[in-house]
Parts: structure tokens; C-alpha cells; sequence
């Protein structure tokens, strides 16, 4: 017999009991965390609460087949997670997903660009957009749901979380169990308070399927619409609703639009482009309340100043906020919202994972530098380079974006399906597409990687290409680009991630944008070399 130490002894017995409970429900054991990716070099390591004695009920009285992992959510996250999961082999009769949609997962971002094209335009629709499209993968229809071996538990939202007994109560009073637990919620749309009319008819949201479907009905008879917010929401919708020729207004408390990311001459272009389509906006201003005609129906937009605008739809995208419903007891984070979680996307219970929107995870963006040595000789091997690295970011993030919520999705499972142990590193990304409904004269398609702050260098006259460079003491640390090709966009997250040293007055006298990003991509060269 091979000797075997106490630690590996009670990993195999636990992982056997974990089997036995989750498909038999007899335990004598219940871990709360995946033990095999704690095995390392030899040895075992658990967390501390990661074993508790326990009885389980009957396994007739949970209400899904698949219990080892579960999923709570089925937004652009749970579909890629359970991509990761297939791709390592433990989907088929382990992973259970469980949704409030009635849709398998879908690349949500088409709610507010192509799903909206009117109906002579080629609009997007399901089965068109499941996930993994938005990245080249393959499209994820319920079919192959079924096909992996997964379990979907569709319009059925989870009501309730027991840590102790690793149990979830469904709306429905179904009882589900889990193994692991992977909370992939995402964020519900902020909204007006009814008392000013935030829940009128012909008053819109837009965060899934049901919301877009509820937005087109209206615009079928609409005649004036207002959105209300000049974020990425207000854009693309508004965007999408001139190619409906319906008089639209935008309407925001701040000077520009999207102030969080544009500086006041790029938004001015934006707004210009805007404005020739139709648009019009009304900028630097507050909502009193939304007014109502006789029938009920949502009538106009009545503003602080007193002034109303008419409207017969009004579409309200002031941001969003985390879906945290009954998973605030898992462990909150009080100064960007969402569960807090590690680089590998635990929160502070073994065994529950939150990823993608309704995470709050430490945003640590390393930058890889190779620096050139002298030609050195060590036991018979020439030694030309050494890598160092440096980190630029070092803070606890909460990024509502769908680059994000593939990449924390792949992340947290393969951190929990093998020994995969490094901290998450993600570049904030933000990007927009629109105007792109068959027969739109300009089409709108920007990136930006980075970081927005110091000091900014724009270059080119929006005709159609526009950049954006943020420098701080010198140091290029953000970059947007309008419609660029698909080599000039590839440069951007290199630009950012590596952060080099930039001659901000070549840069200002750069004659095109293409000058400019040359001048960009020299400043890397010149960093490797230093």
C-alpha cells in the first residue's frame, strides 16, 4: 500500500462525500470549495471554513439534476463560463444554470445597437446573438445547452441563499443545491421613483430582451421620443432611434455628452454628428417629473427650469446598479458596489464566485518591460534580456462592460477548475458602435483602452477618424480612436498597458491621426530599448 498523509486522505475521503451528497444526498461531509485546484507541489491547503459536518436531506428535494456547480445569472457572463466549463470537460451533467430571462444567454450589447434598427433595417435577433458570437465563438443556442449536458432553469430568479446548507430557493419555492456557486447577476437599470412618473406607460428601461421588445413595440407608433441621459445608453439609443425619422431629444444634467470618458471638444464632435441626423439636445439641465395625458400614457418631460418637452416615449438610461438581490449577506463592498471579491474571483465565503458586473475585484494591470543587458555567460547559457514588471493599477473596481464580464467569467472558472492561480489583470476597455443600420451615410465605431486622466492631445477633424491621447507627466496613459482599421485599434491596448514616455509637443504637431499613432508607436520601441 502507498503511504498517504492524513491532508491527502481527508481530500480524497471529502471529495468523495461531496460526490455523494450532491448527487445522492448522503454527507457526511460538505465542502464549500473545489479541493482539487488546492492540491500543489504535494501538498494540501484549505480554506478555513472549507469543511463543516452536515446532513442533507433527500436528493428528491432539489429541483436540479445538476449539482456540483451552479450558475445564478444568464447574462454575457454564465455563457461564457460555461464555454470554460465545457472546454475542460466538466459541463455535462455538472453545471446547472440558473436565469430570470426566459433566453439562454446572449451578447447583451446588441439590446442598444442592432436589436433596435428598425424593422427594414436588418435588425438583430435571437438565435443571432447567443453567446459566444461576440468574440468568434460559436453560437450557444439552448440546443447546445442540451447537448453539453447543462442544465438551464429559465424565468425562475433566485429568491434566497443558504451558505450553511449550500442551498438556493428560486421565486417559483423551487429548492436547488450547489456545489459551487458562481453568482453572475450583472446590474439592473437605475430608474425614476413612481412618484415622478418613472413606472408611466411608454416609459422604458433597457436591460434585456423583454425591455427591447417592450421599447420597439412603442417605437412602432411613437412620434417623439426622449431619452433621457447622455451616456452610452442615451447614445445608442438615440442613435438608433434617428434611423426610426422619429423626433428625438436627449436630454442631461452635465455640459457634454458621455462625461465621464469625453473631453468637451471630442463630445462636441459627437454631438455635431448628432445633430445631423436629427438629434437634438438639451444639455446642463434636470428632470422635475414626467408628465401624463388623459389616457395615462407618459405625455411630455416636464424640466426644473419649468420648461416641458413633449413626448409620446421616453427611454431612461442614467446608469445601473448592481444586482446584488439576495447575495448581499455574501459580502459587499461599500465604495464601488457588488460582492467584493479576490483576483480569482472568491468572495469571503469558500466555494461562492462572483464575476462580471456584480463584482467588485482588485483592478491590479501589469506591464511587461524587457530591458536589454550586457551578453552575460551562465553555465553555458547566453544571457541577452531580463523581463521586469511593473503594475499600473493597484485599486478595487466594479467594470459594467462586456469585455469584462467574458474575461472574469473565463477566469473564475478555470481558477476553479484547475491550479490556476494567477490574479485576474484586465486593461479597462470601453468601446461603441452605431449608426450601422443599412443605409445610415456614417457609421460610428470607437475604442478606448486606458486610463483618462491628465492632461489630452486630439488629433484629426472626426472625417471620420478622431484620437484621443491622455498624458500625465509625460507618461501615455489612456487612448481613444474613432474609426479605426483593425491594425491601428490592435495598438491601442499595447499604448496602454505599456504606458511610455511621449513627446506630448511632436505629438500636438502631428498632422493626421495616423501621424500621431505612429508617433505613439514609436514611444514603444524607444521604451524597450531604454
Amino acid at each position: 500500500m502507498i503511504p498517504m498523509s492524513s491532508s491527502v486522505r481527508r481530500l480524497i475521503m471529502a471529495s468523495i462525500s461531496n460526490t455523494l451528497s450532491l448527487k445522492h444526498g448522503l454527507s457526511l461531509w460538505c465542502p464549500q470549495s473545489t479541493p482539487l485546484n488546492r492540491i500543489h507541489r504535494g501538498s494540501c491547503s484549505f480554506p478555513s471554513r472549507s469543511f463543516r459536518r452536515c446532513f442533507t436531506v433527500s436528493a428528491s428535494s432539489f429541483a436540479n439534476e445538476n449539482r456540483e456547480f451552479v450558475i445564478v445569472g444568464g447574462g454575457n457572463s454564465a455563457g461564457y463560463a460555461a464555454r470554460t466549463f465545457v472546454e475542460h470537460g466538466m459541463a455535462s451533467g455538472k453545471l446547472c444554470i440558473v436565469s430570470k430571462e426566459a433566453y439562454a444567454p446572449y451578447e447583451r450589447p446588441a439590446l442598444t445597437k442592432a436589436y433596435l434598427f428598425p424593422l427594414d433595417k436588418k435588425p438583430a435577433r435571437l438565435p443571432g446573438f447567443h453567446t459566444c458570437v461576440g468574440t468568434g465563438g460559436e453560437r450557444q443556442t439552448p440546443d447546445w445547452y442540451k447537448e453539453q449536458g447543462i442544465e438551464m432553469l429559465y424565468e425562475d430568479p433566485i429568491v434566497n441563499v443558504d451558505t450553511e446548507k449550500q442551498t438556493l430557493k428560486t421565486n417559483s419555492g423551487k429548492l436547488l443545491k450547489y456545489g459551487s456557486l458562481i453568482i453572475a447577476t450583472g446590474c439592473s437599470a437605475s430608474r425614476f421613483p413612481d412618484k415622478i412618473g418613472g413606472n408611466l406607460p411608454g416609459v422604458h428601461y433597457i436591460r434585456d430582451v423583454a425591455d427591447a421588445d417592450s421599447l420597439i413595440s412603442s417605437l412602432e407608433k411613437a412620434k417623439k421620443v426622449v431619452v433621457v441621459g447622455g451616456g452610452y445608453i442615451g447614445m445608442e439609443v438615440a442613435a438608433a432611434t434617428s434611423g426610426w425619422n422619429l423626433d428625438t431629444t436627449v436630454i442631461f444634467p452635465e455640459d457634454h455628452l458621455m462625461p465621464r470618458l469625453f473631453t468637451p471638444s471630442l463630445a462636441q464632435k459627437y454631438e455635431k454628428l448628432y445633430q445631423d441626423y436629427g438629434v437634438k439636445f438639451v444639455k446642463g439641465t434636470s428632470i422635475k417629473n414626467l408628465e401624463a395625458g388623459p389616457d395615462g400614457h407618459v405625455s411630455g418631460v416636464k424640466l426644473e427650469n419649468g420648461s416641458t418637452i413633449e413626448a409620446d416615449t421616453v427611454v431612461i438610461g442614467i446608469g445601473a446598479k448592481p444586482a446584488v438581490g439576495p447575495f448581499e449577506k455574501i459580502g459587499l463592498n461599500s465604495s464601488v458596489g457588488g460582492i467584493q471579491v479576490d483576483g480569482q474571483f472568491r468572495t469571503g465565503i469558500p466555494g461562492i464566485f462572483a464575476i462580471g458586473d456584480v463584482a467588485a475585484f482588485p483592478l491590479k494591470v501589469c506591464s511587461f518591460y524587457e530591458l536589454k543587458v550586457e551578453n552575460l555567460v551562465f553555465h553555458g547559457v547566453m544571457i541577452s534580456r531580463r523581463v521586469k514588471l511593473k503594475q499600473i493599477y493597484d485599486r478595487i473596481s466594479r467594470v459594467e462592460h462586456v469585455d469584462h464580464a467574458r474575461r472574469s467569467a473565463q477566469h473564475c472558472v478555470k481558477s476553479l477548475l484547475t491550479a490556476h492561480t494567477d490574479t485576474y489583470d484586465y486593461l479597462p476597455y470601453f468601446y461603441s458602435r452605431v449608426f450601422e443600420y443599412e443605409g445610415s451615410p456614417r457609421k460610428v465605431w470607437w475604442q478606448f483602452f486606458g486610463d483618462n486622466v491628465g492632461e489630452t492631445v486630439q488629433i484629426g477633424n472626426f472625417d471620420p477618424k478622431v484620437a484621443t491621447f491622455w498624458i500625465d507627466s509625460g507618461i501615455l496613459k489612456g487612448v481613444l480612436l474613432e474609426s479605426g482599421t483593425a491594425e491601428e485599434f490592435q495598438l491601442l491596448p499595447k499604448l496602454a498597458r505599456s504606458q511610455p514616455s511621449i513627446d506630448k509637443a511632436k505629438l500636438q504637431n502631428a498632422s493626421s491621426v495616423e501621424e500621431a499613432l505612429e508617433i505613439a508607436r514609436a514611444s514603444l520601441q524607444v521604451g524597450a530599448a531604454d
